[in-house]
């Protein structure tokens, strides 16, 4: 079958880390003073998190540099090789478990989710570029060798490896995306999260198609607990993630039937 890339005559796109300058080399000499690869992806990250990704342009990194656009395309090629090295610099913000102590894996699955999540969190502008990008730079892939590790911790057969990993992770990242979401959208009001909280619920409660929809949340929001925004989220996070955990012990013992 031929693709639809191929059909259009251009090619997907490869990725920064398969390219010979992928490890911060430049275009050989006459390179801008005072500049590296590093730095310009550490301002990148910078402008990233405090105006968006809608916002950002290599203008106006170099700008934030003081430089000329054209001296920051010594180090990279292009925009989106810049956006993934950024994507890369955040997942080495990860602090990972090490799969080989004696330790249990239920644990150790629960900090790598909370780590995550709390990456997706800090950095909103990360879940749409995780999707966009192959995540083949070290740290991405250092993030995934040790899931993959404490998932084969489990006892879970090879073949379910990745339906394991998927399970947690993608739910992880959905959690943190719409997290993250909710915290710029915040933000962006000049509230606190939990006065956003009750406005809107407020406000939903006016609307006569909506009305039985909130009334149906809030009895099911009491019955959770939780007095701030912060711990109705965690509290939900940390329950679906309990049932998530509980389903992979439910298979492995299946398995063992």
């Amino acid at each position: 079958m031929v693709r639809a890339a191929q059909r259009s005559g251009s090619a997907p796109r490869s990725s920064v880390w398969l390219e010979g300058r992928s490890r911060g080399g430049g275009r050989g000499g006459g390179q801008p003073s005072g500049l590296d690869r590093e730095r310009i992806t550490e301002v990148t990250v910078r402008l990233l998190d405090g105006e968006g990704a809608a916002k950002f342009s290599m203008r106006r990194l170099a700008a934030e540099l003081n430089v000329t656009a054209m001296s920051v395309y010594w180090y990279v090629d292009t925009k989106d090789d810049l956006l993934e090295l950024a994507l890369d610099r955040t997942f080495g913000e990860l602090v990972l478990p090490d799969p080989a102590a004696d330790e249990d894996w239920r644990d150790q699955l629960r900090a790598l989710a909370r780590e995550y999540r709390a990456l997706l969190v800090r950095h909103p502008w990360l879940s749409p570029l995780a999707g966009r990008f192959l995540n083949i730079g070290p740290n991405a892939l250092a993030f995934s060798r040790v899931i993959q590790q404490v998932i084969r911790k489990t006892g879970l057969p090879a073949h379910g490896v990745t339906g394991a990993i998927s399970a947690v992770f993608q739910f992880v990242y959905g959690y943190g995306t719409i997290e993250g979401h909710f915290h710029a959208r915040v933000a962006a009001t000049g509230m606190t999260p939990d006065e956003y909280h009750r406005h809107a619920m407020s406000e939903a409660t006016q609307s006569p198609d909506a009305a039985e929809v909130i009334e149906e949340s809030a009895r099911i929001m009491k019955a959770r607990g939780g007095d701030t925004v912060e711990e109705m989220l965690e509290r939900d996070f940390a329950f679906a993630l309990d049932l998530l955990i509980a389903g992979i012990e439910a298979m492995v013992a299946r398995g063992r039937d």
